[in-house]
């Protein structure tokens, strides 16, 4: 975006979010938050992906609208209702947005998704081109899309995000304190694939979206997924502690329900469209990665 815009954005409290807000206006753009409560602030813009309705006055002549928003996969068991709320919470979200979309006619829509939508992979490398796995995330990824594709007059990317990385949260924020008490470990067999990327270069890649004419699905990982034995021995070396303390995957089964499947899952995902687009990752190798990440 070489020109100052603005730029609509929900899910702006998220790891993501809240990065993505920042950068953009440390570029010069304008950035309005949608929230899902009153306005508080001048920036803030009310929706309801439950009823379905958007403030549209204030996003009249908006550049580009970004739609982070849905339930955190990690943040509860996966219970009936809890699974429920997964799919709801981006399925009422992303069509409510995507009607929003198509009255305002901004130049670019980024709509989020998943590396879930490829299931497990094994050792198999995918990428944008492979088809939707048949998991409960799989199957809740090719949903949140459709609901994406509804928008057919503005150019619309659909990111499939891996493992974001960085200290303050998300999957690495809560291995880290574990690993600095020299507690940590592979988990399972560790032969599963991780497909990560920093959050350095997601929020990279997304403004690099924002402008680059690239429309339809795009994997946001780096080129070089790693298998969790490699991960968990990187972030160990890079913190300097040992990782003397494998989790059982039955331990993890017990202690996360059906979300283990995603730590235990393989998922070997290849940022092919990127790489193809001339991408230039800051952080493409893990090692390197993790030891910038934990100073």
């Amino acid at each position: 975006m070489a020109l100052p815009q603005r730029v609509a954005i929900t899910g702006s409290s998220g790891l993501i979010g809240a990065a993505l807000v920042g950068h953009l206006k440390s570029e010069g753009h304008t950035v309005q938050r949608l929230v899902r409560r009153k306005p508080v602030a001048p920036d803030e813009v009310a929706w309801d992906p439950v009823s379905g309705t958007v403030d549209l006055a204030p996003l009249e002549g908006v550049d580009a609208i970004i739609h982070l928003a849905g339930a955190g996969v990690g943040d509860k068991r996966w219970s009936k209702k809890y699974k429920a709320q997964i799919l709801n919470s981006r399925l009422f979200g992303t069509t409510t947005i995507a009607a929003a979309v198509e009255k305002l006619k901004p130049s670019v829509f980024i709509s989020s998704s998943a590396i879930g939508w490829y299931g497990e992979t094994g050792n198999r490398a995918v990428t944008e081109s492979d088809r939707a796995g048949d998991d409960f995330l799989a199957s809740v990824c090719k949903e949140w899309e459709a609901a994406a594709d509804a928008v057919t007059s503005v150019r619309t990317v659909k990111i499939r995000t891996g493992l974001v990385l960085d200290p303050t949260g998300g999957a690495l924020g809560r291995m880290m304190p574990l690993f600095k008490m020299g507690l940590g470990g592979r988990l399972g067999n560790g032969k599963q694939w991780w497909s990560w990327i920093t959050l350095h270069d997601e929020i990279k890649a997304i403004s690099y979206l924002l402008e680059k004419e690239i429309e339809g699905p795009v994997n946001l990982t780096s080129p070089n997924p790693v298998t969790n034995s490699e991960f968990t021995a990187a972030l160990a070396r890079a913190l300097r502690r040992p990782a003397l303390f494998p989790a059982p995957a039955i331990a993890l089964k017990v202690a996360l329900g059906g979300f283990s499947t995603e730590i235990l899952g393989s998922k070997r995902v290849i940022p092919q469209r990127l790489v193809d687009s001339g991408f230039q990752f800051d952080f493409p190798q893990l090692p390197s990665a993790l030891t910038e990440l934990v100073k």
